[in-house]
This record gives C-alpha cells, sequence and structure tokens, in this order.
C-alpha cells in the first residue's frame, strides 16, 4: 500500500492533515481501498470522514431503494423525492460523496455480500459492514481472514442512541511514540466468530451491557429470520426469553442485561443523529489509524451510549478463559 509519492495537488489539498500525521500516512491513505456496506445514519458519518481524509477508494454496497425509513439520520440524502426516486441509497450516496472530494473514486457494486468469493474482497484493503446480520459478519470475515494480505474488516451497528463498533486487524503491526522514540508494537486479534463466543461468565462484570445486549439482539433476529431493526415492542417477550436462555447458558444471572436496554434496542429503530456523528467519526479514526500504521488501534469492541454520553472500550477475547 506504500505506492507512489504524493502529487502536488494531494500535497496543497491535504496539507492541514499532512502537518497532523506525516506525508507517509497519507500516501497510505490515499492508495487504501475501502469497502462499505450498509449505508445508513452512522456509515454515512463514517464514510464523509474517510472521504475528506483522502482515501484512494470507496465502494459502496446498499441495493435498498431509497425510501423515508432510508432518509432518516442519513444527510448524504437529500429529501427531493424527485432527485432519488428509483435510485438505491448505495447510488444516491456515491453521488453525494463525490462532492465531498473529487480527488476519491467512489464508486457502486451491486449484489449481496453473503455470495461474493474470497477473491472479491482481495481488492481491497479494508471491509466495513454495517447494520450487517449475524451470519453476514461471520462469512465476510472469514473471507477476509483467508486472504494472504491483511484486511482490516470492521462491523458497525447503531439503535437508538447506542452504538458498536467490532474490529479486527487479525495480526496488526504499528508505530507508537514511547517518551522521545517511536517503538513498533503489536496486537493479535480474534475474529468476530472467536470474539462473539467468549463464554459470558469469566468476562467482567464491569463490562458494557451493550456487549451482552447486542448479542441478544443478534440472535433473536436470527432465529426469527428478521432483517435488522425489523422489530417492535411487540417482539420484546421474545427478546427477554432469549436473554434467558443466553444467560441460562452461560451460567450467569439474567441481571446482566437489564430488560430497559433491551426495550431501547429494540423500539429504537431510528437512528439519533448525534449519536451517529459520534460513533461514525471514531469508526473513521480507526480505519485512518489502522490504514496509516500510526496510533493504538482499538480493540476489539467500542460502545456508545447516548444517555450518559460515555464511550468504553472492551477487549472481548479468549484470554479470559486461559
Amino acid at each position: 500500500m506504500d505506492g507512489e509519492e504524493l502529487t502536488e495537488q494531494e500535497t496543497a489539498l491535504y496539507d492541514r492533515q499532512i502537518r497532523v500525521w506525516g506525508a507517509n500516512a497519507q500516501r497510505r491513505l490515499t492508495k487504501a481501498h475501502i469497502l462499505v456496506s450498509g449505508i445508513k445514519g452512522t456509515v454515512a458519518e463514517f464514510c464523509k470522514n474517510i472521504v475528506l481524509a483522502g482515501v484512494g477508494s470507496v465502494t459502496l454496497m446498499d441495493d435498498r431503494l431509497v425510501n423515508e425509513e432510508a432518509l432518516n439520520a442519513n444527510f448524504l440524502i437529500l429529501p427531493d423525492e424527485n432527485a432519488y426516486s428509483g435510485k438505491t441509497v448505495a447510488e444516491i450516496c456515491c453521488e453525494s460523496l463525490k462532492d465531498f472530494n473529487p480527488m476519491v473514486r467512489v464508486s457502486v457494486e451491486k449484489g449481496d455480500l453473503s455470495t461474493l468469493g474470497t477473491d472479491f474482497f482481495e481488492q481491497f484493503d479494508v471491509v466495513v459492514i454495517g447494520y450487517g446480520s449475524r451470519a453476514t459478519k461471520k462469512y465476510v470475515n472469514e473471507k477476509c481472514r483467508k486472504l494472504v494480505k491483511r484486511v482490516a474488516f470492521y462491523t458497525v451497528d447503531c439503535r437508538d442512541s447506542c452504538g458498536e463498533i467490532f474490529v479486527d486487524l487479525q495480526d496488526y503491526k504499528y508505530m507508537k511514540k514511547k517518551l522521545e522514540e517511536t517503538v513498533e508494537c503489536e496486537l493479535n486479534f480474534p475474529s468476530f466468530q472467536e470474539a462473539i463466543s467468549v463464554p459470558w461468565k469469566p468476562i467482567p462484570r464491569r463490562t458494557a451491557k451493550l456487549y451482552f445486549a447486542m448479542r441478544v439482539i443478534e440472535v433473536f433476529e436470527e432465529s426469527e429470520g428478521r432483517k435488522h431493526g425489523e422489530c417492535s415492542l411487540l417482539d420484546l417477550a421474545k427478546v427477554l426469553e432469549i436473554k434467558k436462555q443466553l444467560c441460562e447458558a452461560n451460567s450467569v444471572s439474567e441481571s446482566h442485561i437489564p430488560d430497559s436496554l433491551l426495550e431501547r434496542l429494540i423500539t429504537g429503530t431510528t437512528e439519533f443523529p448525534p449519536a451517529c456523528a459520534i460513533v461514525g467519526g471514531i469508526l473513521a479514526q480507526e480505519v485512518i489509524k489502522a490504514v496509516s500504521g500510526k496510533g493504538d488501534p482499538l480493540k476489539n469492541f467500542f460502545y456508545y451510549d447516548g444517555e450518559d454520553g460515555k464511550g468504553v472500550m472492551e477487549d472481548i477475547s479468549n484470554s479470559f478463559t486461559s
């Protein structure tokens, strides 16, 4: 990804951020190819940030036709029915993103992620899955891990004013300043499947409740054959039943996951724009760090809850059981 030197035009356009993270980091960004799937409010914020940062290319996947629901919190879709009639979310967002930075190649890829082979993902340096099913996240993460090259993998999910980011950088080396010198550091990341399969009992009780609550919602949607966000207050009884089953299987108390939190997640299907901006900004920051190889990466979950305004990083891995 090191590639060629920055052009004069790139150096002039990205002058301010080059002063922050250096020319080498910017050069890596301009050679990076990003795949983004599922473009709702938080992912729209993420896309805007990485396009402004000057990545090489962004490929968008979202075959949903633009409707009133798609307009929610997604500022990339203008509220003009004549402008988006008959077009997909990816197509409209592509047009908007090109205006933010003409030097970034933004394109649309149609199709279903869960049907694409390993070769498709080889053309990217970063893959971001927004609002995907548990099965899709597992499938794409496994495909990325089978590649010879390292592909940084992220998932992001926002419900109401709550957000979750998952990161898998596999075996990742990066540079970090320590006192007066710069040292190389290395981290090993678990896959998505490994991270969500960690037994709950050894996990410290101080761990964000959102980690457990999101797993309950994922299991509910998968078992009921629902798409992301297809739930309501009418589903609360079934969700609580699944919570009970998971808590019993993991030998933890049901108080581990507050009922009120689960109720928020299944009824608050409309994203909260300020939360989108925060979570989308954090995600963009992490992708920039992973591509540039500078700074401590997030390992391996991040949670934000707009009710208390707090964001926390949680390292969920098999280290709890070893």
